[in-house]
C-alpha cells in the first residue's frame, strides 16, 4: 500500500485539502468537485498550483490536482477548499469519499466520510469525541482499537496528549480501515489540474 498518509502529520506545510474517492477516475473526481475540463492545459506541480491560485493577487482562482494511488483517486485542493460542501454529491452512485482538511487557519484538522450520496461520519482530529453525520459512530470501534477513544466514546488520552497523538493515530486508522495512501513526493509530481468553478 504505497506511502500511507501518516506522514502528513509531519508536514508543517500541509495546507491543501485532500479528497480520496473509490469508484471514480481522477478526472471524474475533478468534474464532480466542479472542475472545468481543459481549464489547465498542462500537468502541474503543487508549487505551480499555488502560483495559479495566487497569480493575480485576488486569491479567487481555486483548483485541484488529481491522481490515483492504492485503488483510490485523489484530489488536492488549492485555494478555498469546497469539497466539504460537495461530499454527498461527489459520493453519489455508490462512490466512497474520504475528505481530509488540514484547516491551517482554523484547527483542528477535519475528517469526513461519505458514501452513496450521504455524509456518514465526520470529526476533528484530536476531537474525535465530537462526531457528527448520519452514522456518527460509524468508526467508533476502529477509533477504540486505535487507542484514540474508549468504548463509551470518550477520549482515551489526557488533554495534553490529545491533538498530536490522536491525529497521528486517527490517520493510521484511516490508512488501515480504508487503505488510503498518498505519495510522499505528491507536491513535486506533475499532475492533471482543473480550475474549480
Amino acid at each position: 500500500m504505497g506511502d500511507g498518509i501518516q506522514w502528513l502529520m509531519d508536514r508543517d506545510d500541509w495546507c491543501y485539502g485532500i479528497v480520496f474517492a473509490r469508484g471514480l477516475t481522477p478526472e471524474e473526481l475533478a468534474l464532480r468537485m466542479g472542475g472545468v475540463p481543459g481549464s489547465v492545459l498542462s500537468r502541474i506541480t503543487g508549487m505551480e498550483a499555488w502560483d495559479v491560485v495566487m497569480d493575480d493577487g485576488t486569491d479567487d482562482e481555486d483548483l485541484v490536482r488529481v491522481g490515483a494511488d492504492a485503488g483510490w483517486s485523489f484530489a488536492l485542493e488549492y485555494g478555498v477548499p469546497t469539497a466539504a460542501e460537495r461530499l454527498a454529491d461527489i459520493s453519489r452512485g455508490g462512490v466512497e469519499v474520504v475528505h481530509l482538511d488540514p484547516q491551517p487557519d482554523h484547527p483542528p484538522k477535519q475528517f469526513a466520510y461519505a458514501r452513496d450520496g450521504e455524509d456518514i461520519c465526520s470529526f476533528g482530529l484530536g476531537e474525535e469525541v465530537w462526531r457528527w453525520g448520519r452514522q456518527p459512530d460509524f468508526l467508533l470501534a476502529d477509533l477504540v482499537r486505535a487507542g484514540v477513544l474508549l468504548p463509551d466514546g470518550e477520549s482515551a488520552r489526557p488533554d495534553e496528549e490529545r491533538v498530536e497523538d490522536e491525529g497521528r493515530a486517527a490517520l493510521a486508522m484511516f490508512e488501515s480501515r480504508f487503505g488510503l495512501a498518498l505519495p510522499h513526493d505528491v507536491e513535486g509530481r506533475r499532475l492533471p489540474a482543473f480550475v474549480i468553478r
